[in-house]
């Protein structure tokens, strides 16, 4: 399951996973942020409450993106996999510039829309200009790989993660959430030691990785963002590893971001960016 190709003259859209719990009251600026990338205004954001069965989720979000100057919102639920075939929820989707997945269970997301032609057309979509976010459970599942549950604690072992096929908008990067609050570096590194290919992100709550079509990211919001480069890896013990057991990784390569700073996920350079010219006194 591929991120859809950009056809020529055209831009991919943006992808914003936050970390959970993020600010929707006093300074929300995540969502205000999400809102003017989508055309303030001009914006038609499509939210998808799915992994959350609490009926309120989608009306709520309906109601922030509409005080924060989105033009139209509009909150498409799905019960059942039939519910993504459905015409109305297509054409909703098909001239959307933003849809935004809320938090819950990412496992209710990957099981109703999972290889439905609603998730082909947000891949689509989003390969032509579309912006796609998620905070949470929806954050986890904007990548192919997908973190679906896992143990908490800061040492890798061969069963404190179980991954799932995700909705596939990019193979760049595997997301984890509440991060710092739930303690989760352990079950990250563990997902990065069955593949190093993937670039490690922990978001931290009320905190988002904007991810621009050139594959930078740049991070917005009050807590922190884990990097974890594993291209360099040099030796894993996952491969003779108990289920229990830690995981010997050498060479991995970590950084902690904070507003302004980026990472560009394909030549894996971090950058402080608007930090760096800025003193503390």
């Amino acid at each position: 399951m591929c991120p859809s190709k950009v056809s020529e003259g055209n831009e991919r859209g943006w992808i914003v996973p936050i970390g959970g719990a993020e600010e929707k009251d006093h300074d929300p600026r995540i969502l205000r942020r999400f809102v003017e990338l989508c055309g303030g205004n001009a914006a038609d954001i499509v939210v998808i409450p799915t992994a959350s069965q609490l009926a309120t989720t989608g009306e709520r979000y309906e109601r922030l993106f509409a005080e924060l100057g989105a033009g139209q919102v509009t909150a498409l639920d799905f019960d059942t996999r039939r519910d993504a075939g459905e015409a109305n929820r297509w054409q909703h989707i098909e001239r959307a510039s933003g849809v935004f997945f809320t938090g819950g269970n990412q496992l209710r997301l990957s099981t109703l829309l999972g290889g439905t032609p609603i998730a082909k057309l947000i891949r689509l979509r989003n390969a032509q200009g579309m912006h796609v976010g998620g905070t949470s459970a929806g954050a986890s599942i904007l990548s192919e790989h997908m973190i679906a549950f896992g143990k908490e604690g800061g040492s890798p072992t061969a069963s404190s993660v179980h991954l799932a096929p995700g909705l596939g908008l990019t193979n760049r990067f595997v997301i984890d959430q509440h991060f710092r609050q739930r303690d989760r570096l352990g079950r990250l590194l563990a997902a990065l030691a069955y593949n190093p290919f993937a670039v490690g992100i922990g978001l931290d709550e009320d905190t988002a990785a904007f991810i621009r079509p050139d594959n930078t990211l740049e991070v917005e919001g009050s807590g922190g963002v884990t990097v974890v480069d594993a291209s360099e890896l040099q030796f894993s013990s996952m491969d003779q590893a108990d289920a229990d057991e830690p995981v010997c990784l050498l060479g991995l390569k970590i950084h902690i971001l904070v507003a302004g700073a980026t990472f560009n996920l394909h030549t894996r350079r971090a950058s402080a960016g608007r930090l760096a010219g800025s003193k503390h006194h």
